[in-house]
């Protein structure tokens, strides 16, 4: 079901995502080469329980940890580890959901770790882009499918990139996952004509190579998370957002000056 959200409603879950993009800011200042992902768990753990909100991805279908952290071919859905130590030349995805009084937002971002090469570079900078072309739209009357044929067109017609299929955004709140679908492919013009009040997310996933994944198993069996099929770089941004008749909100900014459009 699809749940268009109140004022008050959309408020609260700009605080929820007030919380979020605070973690994120955050990390910016930690992770640099040298630091294990588990360190990234413990200060996004500890962020949000001393801003009064919740870690939701905690036991949400079984998962034990507040963040996901994939690295380089890592696509999505990876856990934190204490022996995973970053190098310089990485790149890390952090994803993570907050619930603050019973609203959620989610958010992914993209680091660099230390020196990265041109390749990576130029990897974050097209998934980045791609997730703002697509926020661009989100707007009252468009469909689903012009989010991803704008996203799709930009990674793979203009950048040859992979533009991960399996994986996409969501409606959200006032539980973490729901409708509408949101892929980041797909015609323009198809699919669920967008309302004013929608609360989604919109998180491309690109890779350096093919846009196929492989599920890969965790060391003791336990969880299952993705990688690029052929073993190349991936990255992927997210931001929660409202579909608002003066277009779209970002919910989950960490930048009032860049997003000022968005705000």
């Amino acid at each position: 079901m699809i749940t268009i959200k109140s004022a008050r409603e959309i408020e609260k879950m700009r605080e929820s995502g007030a919380v979020l993009a605070g973690v994120h800011l955050g990390l910016r200042k930690i992770i640099k080469p040298g630091i294990s992902s588990w360190e990234i768990e413990e200060f996004a753990n500890k962020y949000i329980e001393e801003h009064g909100a919740r870690p939701s991805e905690k036991g949400f279908e079984g998962y034990k940890y507040a963040t996901c952290v994939s690295v380089n071919d890592e696509v999505a859905h990876a856990i934190p580890r204490k022996n995973l130590i970053l190098k310089n030349g990485d790149i890390v995805k952090v994803d993570m959901t907050v619930n603050l009084d019973g609203f959620e937002s989610d958010s992914c971002w993209a680091y660099a770790v230390g020196t990265i090469s041109d390749d990576a570079k130029r990897l974050m900078a097209v998934t980045k882009k791609a997730l703002y072309l697509g926020i661009d739209q989100a707007v009252v009357g468009n469909r689903i499918g012009d989010i991803g044929h704008a996203i799709q067109d930009y990674v793979e017609t203009q950048n040859h990139m992979g533009d991960v299929r399996e994986l996409i955004g969501h409606g959200i709140g006032p539980t973490m996952h729901e409708q509408p679908n949101v892929p980041h492919y797909g015609e323009a013009g198809h699919g669920l004509r967008l309302r004013e009040g929608m609360t989604i997310t919109i998180e491309p996933m690109v890779n350096l190579g093919t846009w196929e994944i492989a599920s890969k198993p965790t060391a003791d069996k336990t969880w299952e998370y993705y990688v690029t099929a052929d073993g190349s770089l991936s990255c992927q941004y997210e931001h929660t957002l409202v579909i608002t008749k003066d277009g779209s909100k970002i919910l989950t900014s960490q930048d009032p000056e860049f997003d000022a459009k968005y705000l």
